[in-house]
């Protein structure tokens, strides 16, 4: 079972470029999906994924060169390396239960180490799903 309207107001709040929340992290209680955590450090959600944890998260990435920025979404499915084999094959029933409620996102990603995740990696993924990359080339 998910937590869908304390999940939904979190999704909202990530999507909402007002605000300077950029991530959320899922975790399970019990069999539930609860959030966990949101924040605006990405240092701070990745710490959320641990050796013997599974976790979604929903990132806000602002992207772009010199003349255009904009938000970019991406969904990371993590499952730390210690994880039981079970509970990494129930997580691919679950995902889909976590998609009813974040709904939009340029990419996704599913990673069981953290070199995986890093901002870096992120970005370059979002960048790939994004298509035509006009500009001089400088981003940050």
């Amino acid at each position: 079972m998910i937590q869908k309207t304390e999940i939904c107001e979190a999704f909202e709040d990530v999507r909402d470029d007002s605000t300077p929340t950029t991530w959320l992290c899922l975790k399970y209680d019990g069999n539930n999906i609860v959030l966990k955590e949101k924040g605006d450090n990405y240092d701070d959600l990745l710490e959320q994924f641990g050796e013997d944890e599974r976790a979604y998260a929903f990132v806000r990435v602002i992207m772009g060169d010199e003349l255009s920025k904009r938000a970019k979404f991406a969904l990371i499915t993590w499952t730390g390396p210690s994880v039981s084999v079970i509970k990494k094959a129930k997580m691919s029933t679950d995902k889909a239960e976590v998609k009813s409620v974040i709904t939009s996102f340029a990419a996704e990603i599913t990673a069981d180490s953290r070199e995986e995740v890093t901002l870096e990696v992120v970005k370059d993924r979002l960048l790939k799903a994004g298509g035509a990359n006009y500009g001089t080339g400088a981003r940050d």
